[in-house]
């Protein structure tokens, strides 16, 4: 009695952990044929359990094995027709899910999850949880059409774009099309993206889509309608012209000066080599200009030519007076310098030897004695001039 209670002390907290260490799952999952699926496996991790190994494997309708197994040394997917198309999350402690990519038909089978744990004295516990898969082919669904941004009104020369989103076995075709005004569907794309990297007032419109896969007879799928609408954008420009002006100034210099021109241009469908440019006012600003230019230099002109008439024709304001001091060696000598005779100079070509002196700031007495001194230098120098004789 004492050795079965003691087993039953002994059993009882592997008894605890094994009815928490259970897997969850489903039991069917219809995939869609060249789709992606998910397989769910997961279980509460407990503490001093730890996984051990794990395994899925497949049974077909005439033939079985093993897809994929984690253990001590990594993972390993066995089955070639399987590589590159299956995996587990590996960061998510308990999470232990198959997931599929490009679903064949072929791939609809029995598939087994099976995890084993080893307790902290070693033991081993193994759970598994089996899930049907059936892979269907299945007609593309209605499209939907999203903006990439909210809303359908842009300003001209927006970049936007609309998809057309439908669910179904692919693949699944696509196509744009754009209402007209005679009721005739105008087709633009064959991609799931319609986009417009500059978009024209002449986009303003209604597009719809269309989406079609090869089951069900091939039968097409078409969206909702959508209005497009854009605004046209006036955009003003301002254009520099390089103008060359010659500008005169008092002291002969020139400077040449570059004068801005203004364009005002309105531009429709921006980012289109057909957009429609209107130039505005062009001429009536480049006249106004012109005048300015002209009337600077006119000025000028009239300013040099007073400054000029200033400098050369002012006249003196005081005339200076000029002595001529000269000798004369024919004299008598016993005139003893009474004599007052008047000298004026002679008109001729020849180089004479006079001296110079301003008589400014000189009284009339002291011009007479000057007078009389040059008059009585030297009887015995020549004179630099001849007199005529009177005789």
């Amino acid at each position: 009695m004492g050795m079965l209670a003691r087993a039953a002390v002994l059993m009882s907290p592997l008894l605890f952990c094994n009815a928490l260490l259970d897997l969850t799952g489903l039991n069917e999952i219809k995939g869609v044929w060249k789709g992606s699926t998910t397989l769910p496996c997961a279980y509460v991790p407990v503490k001093d359990f730890v996984q051990q190994m794990l395994m899925w494997t497949v049974v077909h309708d005439q033939s079985s094995g093993t897809i994929f197994r984690r253990d001590g040394s990594g993972d390993h997917i066995l089955l070639s027709e399987y590589r590159g198309r299956v995996s587990v999350l590996k960061d998510v402690p308990g999470n232990v899910s198959l997931h599929i990519l490009n679903l064949e038909i072929s791939d609809r089978g029995a598939y087994t999850c099976q995890v084993t744990w080893r307790a902290s004295n070693n033991s081993l516990i193994a759970k598994d949880i089996t899930t049907k898969v059936e892979v269907v082919k299945v007609a593309a669904t209605k499209p939907v059409i999203r903006a990439s941004e909210p809303g359908l009104t842009f300003p001209a020369g927006a970049r936007t774009s609309l998809t057309c989103v439908a669910s179904g076995s692919p693949p699944i075709s696509y196509r744009w099309f754009r209402s007209t005004a005679g009721g005739k569907a105008l087709l633009l794309s064959s991609q799931a993206e319609l986009a417009w990297d500059s978009l024209r007032p002449s986009d303003t419109g209604k597009y719809y889509c269309e989406a079609e896969n090869r089951v069900g007879a091939g039968a097409v799928q078409q969206s909702d309608a959508v209005e497009l609408t854009v605004r046209e954008k006036i955009q003003t420009e301002l254009m520099f012209r390089s103008t060359s002006v010659i500008s005169w100034t008092p002291w002969g210099s020139t400077t040449i000066t570059d004068l801005p021109t203004t364009v005002v241009t309105s531009e429709n469908g921006v980012g289109y080599p057909e957009k429609n440019s209107t130039t505005q006012n062009v001429q009536r600003t480049q006249l106004s200009l012109y005048l300015v230019v002209l009337i600077a230099v006119v000025c000028s002109a009239v300013v040099f030519l007073v400054i000029f008439l200033i400098v050369c024709i002012r006249k003196p304001k005081e005339a200076q007076a000029y002595e001529v001091k000269f000798h004369n060696s024919r004299a008598a000598a016993s005139s003893r310098c009474e004599s007052t005779g008047h000298y004026e100079e002679p008109i001729s070509f020849t180089e004479n030897n006079y001296v110079m002196e301003p008589l400014k700031n000189k009284t009339s007495a002291e011009i007479n004695v000057e007078k009389n001194e040059y008059d009585c230098l030297g009887n015995t120098q020549e004179s630099e001039y001849e007199v005529g004789d009177t005789a």
